[in-house]
């Protein structure tokens, strides 16, 4: 490779691969965007003549910069009040994509997951699993030995697919379920909203300690279906309103208080009911405006 370009024609074509990664290890579109900018200012003053392989080079640097990152965020997410649910990128309803290379295992439910793993071993899983690395660059990115990474990445995958139920469920049916619950809620409708809902659905709510939310997970259909049934009793207005919105690529809802966004539902279903719903409610987690 030459230095006779300028340090952005190498980097831009790779900026959203890198803020995929920072935004799978960090599960923050804030802290994803800083560890990329530190990406390019480290690649700024490299000795790029150097360097062989721009892309390797990095998605080293960054995968470095998010496990150092991460393990300072440690110590603040433990201290965090109630559930830490990671940050929710939307998109419109109708987008058939999934920009930024935010496809596979980006869901909410995997972030979640994600989080259970250390700050090595989720970056030799993800760089494995999702963005297709050898083991050899792994064991130099996160300093192991390659039999040392290839254990790493077995243990990481068996925590986060044995600890979640893969579901097939089609595009269609989530819409079709998640448009029952938007109408469930809207009429008060106890029985068709119970009828959404796993025995054993679980709904996550992040408040941060901003703004009221459930301090533990709710665990059951009829203890969600009561706590739906209350907010729509108790704090309901006449601005309030459910709207689909794409959440890390996969269908979700939008509650808004007039232009406002208050809330933003996240679900796992098997295309019949739903499983899980990660509610993000913490406002400096939520987007100023629906996406355009």
């Amino acid at each position: 490779m030459t230095d006779s370009t300028a340090p952005a024609d190498a980097f831009e074509p790779l900026r959203s691969r890198l803020f995929g990664l920072a935004y799978r290890m960090l599960g923050s579109r804030a802290d994803a965007e800083d560890v990329v900018q530190d990406t390019y200012i480290r690649w700024h003053k490299a000795e790029r003549a150097t360097i062989e392989n721009a892309e390797a080079w990095l998605v080293t640097s960054a995968t470095r910069l998010a496990i150092d990152r991460l393990r300072r965020l440690r110590t603040e997410r433990e201290a965090y009040i109630g559930p830490w649910l990671p940050e929710p990128i939307l998109g419109r309803a109708d987008m058939p994509d999934r920009p930024l290379e935010l496809a596979a295992d980006l869901s909410m439910a995997v972030l979640t997951l994600l989080e259970t793993l250390a700050p090595e071993e989720r970056a030799a899983f993800l760089l494995h699993d999702v963005f297709d690395v050898e083991y050899g660059r792994i064991a130099s990115i996160v300093g192991k030995s390659e039999a040392a990474c290839r254990q790493l990445i077995h243990r990481a995958r068996e925590r986060v697919r044995g600890s979640r139920k893969r579901f097939d469920a089609t595009e269609a049916s989530k819409v079709a379920l998640l448009e029952r619950f938007k109408a469930g809620v809207r009429a008060s409708d106890e029985k068709a909203l119970l009828s959404l809902f796993a025995a054993d659905a679980v709904w996550t709510a992040d408040g941060g300690g901003r703004t009221a939310a459930a301090p533990r997970p709710l665990v059951g259909a009829d203890v969600i279906v009561r706590f739906l049934l209350g907010l729509r009793r108790n704090h309901w207005t006449d601005k309030r309103t459910l709207e689909f919105v794409r959440v890390n690529g996969e269908p979700g809802i939008c509650v808004r208080e007039g232009e406002r966004i208050t809330t933003v539902l996240a679900f796992d279903t098997d295309g019949g009911q739903i499983v899980s719903v990660y509610a993000v409610v913490n406002p400096d987690k939520l987007p100023a405006s629906m996406p355009s």
